[in-house]
């Protein structure tokens, strides 16, 4: 039994000038890999999405209907936001 099967993909040019790029460098031994790793990255991603949702945004979202005092007003969030922003830009 197979446990692979083939498929046809289409590619915008620039994403498959770049798979083609990792075959030729050597760094993967044919642009299935490339493709197959790139879908192992994606599901990863996922599952760290999922986590992410799943262990502290919902927990949050929980413990601010407990208690709406822990709520803070949007626009003391965006000045938050904003300082913490031209902090980390101005670093540089």
């Amino acid at each position: 039994m197979r446990t692979t099967r083939q498929m046809s993909v289409t590619l915008p040019t620039e994403m498959a000038r770049l798979v083609k790029e990792k075959v030729s460098t050597g760094e993967y031994a044919s642009e299935s890999e490339v493709v197959r790793d790139g879908l192992r990255a994606l599901a990863e991603r996922d599952r760290a999405v999922e986590a992410w949702l799943r262990n502290e945004v919902a927990p949050a979202y929980d413990a601010m209907l407990a208690d709406p005092e822990r709520a803070q007003p949007i626009e003391a969030l965006r000045t938050r936001l904003q300082e913490h922003h031209r902090r980390t830009s101005t670093k540089d």
